[in-house]
């Protein structure tokens, strides 16, 4: 091969790929939001009864991290619909910085 339009292509092509991701629209996804965590200790947690307060390590102004299947894809803040919780995406986690912690904004 003397230059790479003759090299093979790799991957799916676009009509393959669009069928690929078909196979697996229908599949379910658990989506959470992590409103924040703490660490303890076992006799702290044992302690614990009806009425104790336990202090997360995430201040009341920050966006709450929504996730895939336990995977951060997000992060958003909490909206009410019809008497219900929501989550509002204030920011996604691009596919490409998803495990250099990086973001961005819609």
């Amino acid at each position: 091969m003397s230059d790479m339009s003759e090299a093979p292509r790799r991957g799916p092509s676009a009509p393959t790929a669009a069928k690929n991701f078909n196979l697996l629209a229908g599949v379910n996804i658990r989506l959470s939001v992590e409103v924040g965590s703490t660490l303890m200790t076992l006799a702290e947690l044992a302690a614990l009864d009806e009425g104790s307060v336990v202090a997360l390590d995430r201040q009341t102004d920050e966006p709450l991290d929504i996730c895939a299947n336990g995977s951060r894809i997000a992060r958003g803040e909490i909206v009410a619909v019809d008497g219900r919780y929501g989550i509002r995406i204030t920011q996604l986690v691009s596919a490409d910085s998803a495990y250099s912690g990086q973001e961005r904004n819609p």
